[in-house]
Protein backbone atom coordinates (compact mmCIF):
# COMPACT_ATOMS: atom_id res chain seq x y z
CA UNK A 1 0.00 0.00 0.00
CA UNK A 2 0.94 3.35 -0.82
CA UNK A 3 0.57 4.67 2.53
CA UNK A 4 2.05 1.77 4.34
CA UNK A 5 5.37 2.95 2.36
CA UNK A 6 4.89 6.91 3.35
CA UNK A 7 4.29 5.68 7.18
CA UNK A 8 6.34 2.87 7.90
CA UNK A 9 9.56 4.54 8.39
CA UNK A 10 8.30 7.74 10.26
CA UNK A 11 6.19 5.12 12.22
CA UNK A 12 9.03 3.56 13.72
CA UNK A 13 11.10 6.76 14.12
CA UNK A 14 8.10 7.81 16.18
CA UNK A 15 7.48 4.91 17.93
CA UNK A 16 11.38 4.96 19.03
CA UNK A 17 11.94 8.47 19.58
CA UNK A 18 8.16 9.75 20.89
CA UNK A 19 10.28 12.84 22.47
CA UNK A 20 12.81 13.91 20.77
CA UNK A 21 11.57 17.43 20.31
CA UNK A 22 10.23 17.64 23.51
CA UNK A 23 12.21 20.46 24.40
CA UNK A 24 12.39 22.56 21.44
CA UNK A 25 8.89 24.67 21.38
CA UNK A 26 8.95 27.63 19.01
CA UNK A 27 7.47 31.06 19.89
CA UNK A 28 4.58 30.41 17.11
CA UNK A 29 3.92 26.98 19.18
CA UNK A 30 3.75 29.02 22.62
CA UNK A 31 0.95 31.54 21.28
CA UNK A 32 -1.05 28.47 19.81
CA UNK A 33 -1.30 26.92 22.95
CA UNK A 34 -2.29 29.74 24.97
CA UNK A 35 -5.76 28.74 23.99
CA UNK A 36 -6.08 25.53 26.09
CA UNK A 37 -8.10 26.83 29.40
CA UNK A 38 -8.74 24.22 31.56
CA UNK A 39 -10.91 25.63 34.65
CA UNK A 40 -11.30 22.62 36.66
CA UNK A 41 -9.00 19.46 35.31
CA UNK A 42 -4.91 20.75 36.17
CA UNK A 43 -2.31 19.93 32.71
CA UNK A 44 -1.54 16.66 35.01
CA UNK A 45 -4.91 14.81 33.90
CA UNK A 46 -5.23 16.54 30.62
CA UNK A 47 -1.21 16.35 29.50
CA UNK A 48 -2.36 18.96 26.38
CA UNK A 49 1.22 20.04 26.47
CA UNK A 50 2.90 17.33 26.57
CA UNK A 51 0.61 15.80 23.49
CA UNK A 52 1.30 19.23 21.61
CA UNK A 53 5.09 18.80 21.86
CA UNK A 54 4.49 15.14 20.74
CA UNK A 55 2.86 16.32 17.62
CA UNK A 56 5.44 18.96 17.07
CA UNK A 57 7.92 16.27 16.59
CA UNK A 58 5.94 13.91 14.67
CA UNK A 59 5.09 17.02 11.90
CA UNK A 60 9.64 17.56 11.83
CA UNK A 61 9.89 13.54 11.42
CA UNK A 62 7.57 14.23 8.41
CA UNK A 63 9.39 17.01 7.10
CA UNK A 64 10.19 16.37 3.15
CA UNK A 65 8.35 13.57 2.79
CA UNK A 66 6.58 13.43 -0.71
CA UNK A 67 1.91 14.11 -0.34
CA UNK A 68 0.16 14.54 2.15
CA UNK A 69 -0.39 11.60 5.02
CA UNK A 70 -3.97 12.53 5.87
CA UNK A 71 -5.30 13.04 2.15
CA UNK A 72 -3.57 9.26 1.58
CA UNK A 73 -5.40 8.25 4.99
CA UNK A 74 -8.60 9.35 3.66
CA UNK A 75 -8.54 7.67 -0.12
CA UNK A 76 -7.71 4.37 1.85
CA UNK A 77 -10.62 4.73 3.77
CA UNK A 78 -12.58 5.12 1.14
CA UNK A 79 -11.02 1.96 -0.57
CA UNK A 80 -12.62 0.25 2.66
CA UNK A 81 -8.44 -0.84 3.28
CA UNK A 82 -7.22 -2.02 7.04
CA UNK A 83 -6.75 0.25 9.22
CA UNK A 84 -3.27 -0.59 11.11
CA UNK A 85 -2.44 0.24 14.41
CA UNK A 86 0.83 3.02 14.05
CA UNK A 87 -0.76 4.30 11.03
CA UNK A 88 -3.69 5.30 13.18
CA UNK A 89 -1.94 6.33 15.58
CA UNK A 90 0.52 8.61 13.26
CA UNK A 91 -2.72 10.06 11.89
CA UNK A 92 -4.27 11.19 15.56
CA UNK A 93 -0.61 13.18 15.90
CA UNK A 94 -0.90 15.15 12.70
CA UNK A 95 -4.65 16.47 12.68
CA UNK A 96 -4.50 20.31 12.54
CA UNK A 97 -8.10 21.26 11.53
CA UNK A 98 -11.74 20.26 12.03
CA UNK A 99 -11.24 18.43 8.14
CA UNK A 100 -8.26 16.97 9.50
CA UNK A 101 -10.77 15.34 12.31
CA UNK A 102 -13.55 14.34 10.34
CA UNK A 103 -11.29 11.62 8.71
CA UNK A 104 -9.74 10.80 12.24
CA UNK A 105 -12.73 10.35 13.53
CA UNK A 106 -13.94 8.08 10.41
CA UNK A 107 -10.70 6.22 11.07
CA UNK A 108 -11.22 5.23 14.37
CA UNK A 109 -14.69 4.39 13.91
CA UNK A 110 -13.44 1.65 11.21
CA UNK A 111 -10.37 0.17 13.38
CA UNK A 112 -12.89 -0.04 16.36
CA UNK A 113 -15.16 -2.30 13.97
CA UNK A 114 -12.20 -4.13 12.69
CA UNK A 115 -10.66 -4.56 16.40
CA UNK A 116 -13.96 -4.71 18.51
CA UNK A 117 -12.60 -8.19 19.92
CA UNK A 118 -9.06 -7.79 20.15
CA UNK A 119 -6.94 -5.91 22.84
CA UNK A 120 -5.28 -2.34 21.73
CA UNK A 121 -2.33 -3.20 23.46
CA UNK A 122 -1.23 -0.69 25.96
CA UNK A 123 -1.53 2.37 23.67
CA UNK A 124 -4.78 3.87 24.20
CA UNK A 125 -6.65 5.76 21.98
CA UNK A 126 -9.30 7.71 23.33
CA UNK A 127 -7.29 10.05 25.48
CA UNK A 128 -5.26 11.01 22.39
CA UNK A 129 -8.56 11.95 20.26
CA UNK A 130 -10.28 13.42 23.18
CA UNK A 131 -6.99 16.09 23.42
CA UNK A 132 -7.31 16.67 20.28
CA UNK A 133 -10.82 17.55 20.43
CA UNK A 134 -9.79 19.62 23.28
CA UNK A 135 -6.98 21.30 21.67
CA UNK A 136 -9.72 22.45 18.58
CA UNK A 137 -12.54 23.11 20.36
CA UNK A 138 -14.80 20.07 19.10
CA UNK A 139 -16.58 19.97 22.25
CA UNK A 140 -19.51 18.84 20.09
CA UNK A 141 -17.89 15.78 18.50
CA UNK A 142 -16.05 14.64 21.27
CA UNK A 143 -19.68 14.22 23.31
CA UNK A 144 -21.11 12.19 20.33
CA UNK A 145 -18.67 10.08 19.88
CA UNK A 146 -18.13 9.18 23.53
CA UNK A 147 -22.10 8.53 23.48
CA UNK A 148 -22.02 6.85 20.14
CA UNK A 149 -23.33 3.32 20.91
CA UNK A 150 -21.26 2.11 17.69
CA UNK A 151 -18.33 2.96 20.04
CA UNK A 152 -19.12 1.12 23.01
CA UNK A 153 -15.43 -0.72 24.07
CA UNK A 154 -13.49 1.86 22.45
CA UNK A 155 -13.45 4.19 25.14
CA UNK A 156 -12.98 2.36 28.08
CA UNK A 157 -10.50 4.51 30.48
CA UNK A 158 -12.24 7.18 32.13
CA UNK A 159 -9.81 9.28 31.13
CA UNK A 160 -10.95 9.85 27.75
CA UNK A 161 -14.63 10.78 29.43
CA UNK A 162 -12.91 13.21 31.86
CA UNK A 163 -11.26 15.15 29.17
CA UNK A 164 -14.50 15.66 27.58
CA UNK A 165 -16.52 16.46 30.27
CA UNK A 166 -13.82 19.22 31.30
CA UNK A 167 -13.86 20.66 27.99
CA UNK A 168 -17.95 20.78 28.08
CA UNK A 169 -17.83 22.26 31.34
CA UNK A 170 -15.50 24.63 29.87
CA UNK A 171 -17.92 25.57 27.03
CA UNK A 172 -20.62 25.99 29.25
CA UNK A 173 -22.70 22.63 27.68
CA UNK A 174 -23.30 21.15 31.16
CA UNK A 175 -26.25 18.92 30.04
CA UNK A 176 -23.85 16.95 27.13
CA UNK A 177 -21.70 16.55 29.83
CA UNK A 178 -24.40 15.11 32.10
CA UNK A 179 -25.07 13.02 29.09
CA UNK A 180 -21.56 11.75 29.02
CA UNK A 181 -21.83 10.78 32.58
CA UNK A 182 -24.76 8.68 31.75
CA UNK A 183 -22.88 7.01 28.81
CA UNK A 184 -19.85 6.54 31.15
CA UNK A 185 -22.36 4.59 33.70
CA UNK A 186 -24.17 2.92 31.29
CA UNK A 187 -20.26 1.52 29.76
CA UNK A 188 -19.06 0.76 32.96
CA UNK A 189 -15.97 2.98 33.26
CA UNK A 190 -15.07 2.98 36.69
CA UNK A 191 -15.39 6.84 37.95
CA UNK A 192 -12.54 8.07 39.70
CA UNK A 193 -11.46 11.12 42.19
CA UNK A 194 -11.43 13.14 38.83
CA UNK A 195 -14.98 12.24 37.94
CA UNK A 196 -16.27 12.68 40.56
CA UNK A 197 -15.15 15.99 40.87
CA UNK A 198 -16.53 16.78 37.45
CA UNK A 199 -19.64 15.32 38.05
CA UNK A 200 -20.47 17.65 40.95
CA UNK A 201 -19.58 20.59 39.25
CA UNK A 202 -22.02 20.12 36.04
CA UNK A 203 -24.55 19.10 38.62
CA UNK A 204 -23.51 22.55 40.81
CA UNK A 205 -24.07 24.23 37.32
CA UNK A 206 -26.91 22.55 36.48
CA UNK A 207 -28.14 23.07 39.71
CA UNK A 208 -31.50 22.08 39.48
CA UNK A 209 -33.51 19.03 42.07
CA UNK A 210 -32.56 16.61 39.91
CA UNK A 211 -28.73 17.44 39.51
CA UNK A 212 -28.72 17.84 43.42
CA UNK A 213 -29.85 14.47 44.18
CA UNK A 214 -27.38 12.79 41.39
CA UNK A 215 -24.72 14.78 43.05
CA UNK A 216 -25.74 13.64 46.28
CA UNK A 217 -26.06 9.87 45.06
CA UNK A 218 -22.91 9.87 43.09
CA UNK A 219 -20.54 11.06 46.39
CA UNK A 220 -22.80 8.63 49.05
CA UNK A 221 -21.98 5.88 46.46
CA UNK A 222 -18.29 6.51 46.32
CA UNK A 223 -18.36 7.06 50.03
CA UNK A 224 -19.92 3.55 50.53
CA UNK A 225 -17.29 1.71 47.92
CA UNK A 226 -14.88 3.03 49.84
CA UNK A 227 -13.40 5.08 47.33
CA UNK A 228 -11.49 8.66 47.79
CA UNK A 229 -13.92 11.31 47.54
CA UNK A 230 -11.85 14.48 46.85
CA UNK A 231 -12.29 17.91 48.79
CA UNK A 232 -13.20 19.79 45.60
CA UNK A 233 -16.43 17.64 44.53
CA UNK A 234 -17.14 18.32 48.41
CA UNK A 235 -17.18 21.88 47.96
CA UNK A 236 -19.27 21.86 44.70
CA UNK A 237 -21.46 19.45 46.78
CA UNK A 238 -22.13 22.12 49.78
CA UNK A 239 -22.13 24.80 47.30
CA UNK A 240 -24.78 23.39 45.64
CA UNK A 241 -27.06 22.24 48.33
CA UNK A 242 -26.83 25.97 49.20
CA UNK A 243 -28.49 26.94 46.15
CA UNK A 244 -31.14 24.76 46.84
CA UNK A 245 -31.64 25.64 50.28
CA UNK A 246 -30.81 22.15 51.53
CA UNK A 247 -29.07 23.57 54.67
CA UNK A 248 -29.15 20.34 56.26
CA UNK A 249 -27.02 18.74 53.33
CA UNK A 250 -24.98 21.08 52.84
CA UNK A 251 -24.10 21.17 56.66
CA UNK A 252 -23.71 17.03 56.43
CA UNK A 253 -21.45 17.69 53.74
CA UNK A 254 -19.25 19.92 54.42
CA UNK A 255 -18.62 18.43 58.24
CA UNK A 256 -17.18 14.98 55.72
CA UNK A 257 -14.71 17.41 54.29
CA UNK A 258 -11.22 16.43 56.19
CA UNK A 259 -9.16 19.33 55.86
CA UNK A 260 -11.37 23.02 55.92
CA UNK A 261 -8.56 25.25 55.74
CA UNK A 262 -8.34 26.48 52.34
CA UNK A 263 -9.91 29.34 51.35
CA UNK A 264 -12.71 28.13 49.32
CA UNK A 265 -13.76 26.08 52.23
CA UNK A 266 -13.61 28.91 55.09
CA UNK A 267 -15.44 31.13 52.14
CA UNK A 268 -17.92 28.19 52.38
CA UNK A 269 -18.11 28.15 55.93
CA UNK A 270 -19.12 31.37 56.91
CA UNK A 271 -21.92 31.28 54.31
CA UNK A 272 -23.15 28.12 55.20
CA UNK A 273 -22.99 29.52 58.85
CA UNK A 274 -24.84 32.96 57.58
CA UNK A 275 -27.59 30.80 55.79
CA UNK A 276 -28.49 28.71 58.98
CA UNK A 277 -28.87 31.46 61.86
CA UNK A 278 -25.28 30.85 62.81
CA UNK A 279 -24.03 34.19 62.37
CA UNK A 280 -22.31 34.80 65.27
CA UNK A 281 -20.37 31.86 64.45
CA UNK A 282 -19.84 33.03 61.31
CA UNK A 283 -18.40 36.50 62.86
CA UNK A 284 -16.51 35.01 65.17
CA UNK A 285 -14.45 32.87 62.40
CA UNK A 286 -14.14 36.47 60.62
CA UNK A 287 -13.38 38.50 63.88
CA UNK A 288 -10.27 36.03 64.07
CA UNK A 289 -9.25 36.41 60.43
CA UNK A 290 -8.95 40.05 60.79
CA UNK A 291 -6.78 39.80 63.32
CA UNK A 292 -4.19 37.06 61.22
CA UNK A 293 -4.31 40.59 58.39
CA UNK A 294 -2.11 41.63 61.03
CA UNK A 295 0.72 39.10 60.77
CA UNK A 296 4.11 39.12 59.28
CA UNK A 297 3.62 39.56 55.69
CA UNK A 298 4.99 35.91 54.81
CA UNK A 299 1.90 33.98 56.76
CA UNK A 300 -0.90 33.29 54.20
CA UNK A 301 -3.63 35.45 54.84
CA UNK A 302 -7.42 34.07 54.41
CA UNK A 303 -9.11 36.05 51.87
CA UNK A 304 -13.49 36.20 51.80
CA UNK A 305 -15.53 37.08 48.84
CA UNK A 306 -17.66 40.25 48.95
CA UNK A 307 -20.59 38.28 47.90
CA UNK A 308 -20.19 35.97 50.82
CA UNK A 309 -19.49 38.93 53.15
CA UNK A 310 -23.03 40.73 51.98
CA UNK A 311 -24.56 37.61 52.57
CA UNK A 312 -23.75 37.44 55.90
CA UNK A 313 -24.33 41.38 56.56
CA UNK A 314 -27.86 40.80 55.02
CA UNK A 315 -28.51 37.59 57.01
CA UNK A 316 -27.31 39.91 60.65
CA UNK A 317 -29.32 42.83 59.74
CA UNK A 318 -31.97 44.11 62.27
CA UNK A 319 -29.93 41.49 64.68
CA UNK A 320 -28.41 41.84 68.23
CA UNK A 321 -25.23 41.34 66.63
CA UNK A 322 -25.28 43.48 63.28
CA UNK A 323 -23.57 46.09 64.83
CA UNK A 324 -20.59 44.02 65.45
CA UNK A 325 -20.90 42.30 62.17
CA UNK A 326 -20.31 45.39 60.57
CA UNK A 327 -17.75 46.25 62.50
CA UNK A 328 -15.53 43.00 61.91
CA UNK A 329 -16.55 43.55 58.16
CA UNK A 330 -14.86 46.57 58.01
CA UNK A 331 -12.03 45.95 59.20
CA UNK A 332 -11.65 42.98 56.79
CA UNK A 333 -11.97 45.37 53.60
CA UNK A 334 -9.31 47.51 55.28
CA UNK A 335 -6.91 45.14 55.76
CA UNK A 336 -7.36 44.13 52.06
CA UNK A 337 -8.44 40.73 53.29
CA UNK A 338 -11.83 41.22 50.83
CA UNK A 339 -11.85 40.01 47.31
CA UNK A 340 -14.03 40.75 44.39
CA UNK A 341 -13.96 36.97 43.03
CA UNK A 342 -17.24 35.21 43.73
CA UNK A 343 -17.82 31.91 45.25
CA UNK A 344 -18.93 30.23 41.52
CA UNK A 345 -15.20 31.78 40.68
CA UNK A 346 -12.81 29.98 43.39
CA UNK A 347 -14.88 26.76 42.42
CA UNK A 348 -14.74 27.14 38.69
CA UNK A 349 -10.82 27.19 38.44
CA UNK A 350 -7.67 24.81 37.41
CA UNK A 351 -5.56 23.62 40.16
CA UNK A 352 -2.15 23.64 39.92
CA UNK A 353 0.02 21.01 38.76
CA UNK A 354 1.58 18.92 40.89
CA UNK A 355 5.25 19.64 41.46
CA UNK A 356 7.58 17.06 40.39
CA UNK A 357 10.38 15.88 42.64
CA UNK A 358 13.89 16.80 41.72
CA UNK A 359 15.72 13.59 40.86
CA UNK A 360 18.29 12.16 43.59
CA UNK A 361 21.77 13.11 42.79
CA UNK A 362 24.68 10.53 43.86
CA UNK A 363 26.96 12.07 45.46
CA UNK A 364 30.59 11.51 43.80
CA UNK A 365 33.24 9.79 46.11
CA UNK A 366 36.12 10.95 43.46
CA UNK A 367 37.42 14.12 42.52
CA UNK A 368 36.77 14.79 38.65
CA UNK A 369 40.13 16.78 38.21
CA UNK A 370 42.76 14.71 40.79
CA UNK A 371 40.39 11.04 40.69
CA UNK A 372 41.78 11.25 44.00
CA UNK A 373 38.64 9.65 46.74
CA UNK A 374 37.03 13.20 48.48
CA UNK A 375 37.07 12.87 52.11
CA UNK A 376 34.46 15.53 53.16
CA UNK A 377 31.77 17.50 51.65
CA UNK A 378 33.33 20.41 52.15
CA UNK A 379 36.07 19.14 49.33
CA UNK A 380 33.30 18.38 46.83
CA UNK A 381 33.47 20.25 43.51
Amino acid sequence: MALQRFSSSCCRSFLRQPTSLAASLQAGWVGWRLGARRHLLSEDVVRLEDFQRRKLAVAHLLTGTDGNFIELFGRQLRRNSLVLRDELKLLLHLCQSAEDMMTARDAIYRYHAENRNVAHGEFKFGPVFMRLCYELGLEKMAAATLTDKEMRGFFGDPTSFNIAIDMLFVKGCHEDALEVLRSMRSQSVPFNKDTLMLASAVCYKLNSTESHAICTSLIEEAQVKGHFVPRHAYCFAVALALKQNDIEKAQLLFSQIMSTDSRLCQNLKVLLLAMSGATQEAVTILFSAAKLSKGPSFVRKPEFSQEVLDQLRLRAEGGERAAEAERVLSQLERAGRVTRRTLDDMLCHAPSPKRRAAPIVEQRRTSRRTLKPLHSTLLSE
